[in-house]
């Protein structure tokens, strides 16, 4: 029983010890959106996941319901690498809003290949967001890779 012990020790104290990271945790990314007129789409072309809020006012009830929406739960959007381009003024005729012509209200989901995945005329909470991101054929591949698995 001695020599069992004296072993057990022995193999316990040899083993490498790891530290353990007891620093604090990376602060969550800030909930940000980016002015329509300020951004073309081509600019995130596969870099980004643009999430396009459009309405007639920024005094639309669907739009600022959306925003928050969207603020409850942005870490799950950050993971996705989505980027929250708004557009509240018609009357600018931003580059955006010419190449999606939104009509009042509209929630506008594009892949990274630049190309619309998802046109919704009220607005959609993260977890519904996710869903359909998570379906697109290079987000699989994104989770795939990550597993480690082709």
């Amino acid at each position: 029983m001695r020599a069992l012990t004296a072993l057990f020790i022995s193999l316990f104290l040899a083993s490498p010890v790891t530290a353990l990271d007891v620093s604090e945790p990376a602060e969550p990314p800030m909930f940000e959106t980016i002015d329509a007129a300020a951004v073309t789409l081509d600019e995130f072309l596969w870099t980004r996941r643009p999430i396009v809020v459009f309405a007639d006012s920024p005094f639309d009830p669907r739009f600022q319901e959306q925003l928050e929406l969207l603020e409850a739960d942005f870490e799950e959007l950050f993971i996705r690498d989505t980027v929250v381009i708004v557009d509240t003024d018609p009357k600018a005729r931003s580059d955006v809003r010419l190449d999606l012509r939104p009509r009042g209200f509209a929630l506008v989901l594009i892949g990274k290949d630049g190309q619309v995945k998802l046109r919704k005329p009220a607005p959609w909470d993260v977890r519904e967001i996710t869903h359909a991101i998570d379906k697109w054929p290079i987000r699989l591949k994104e989770i795939r890779d990550a597993q480690g698995k082709e």
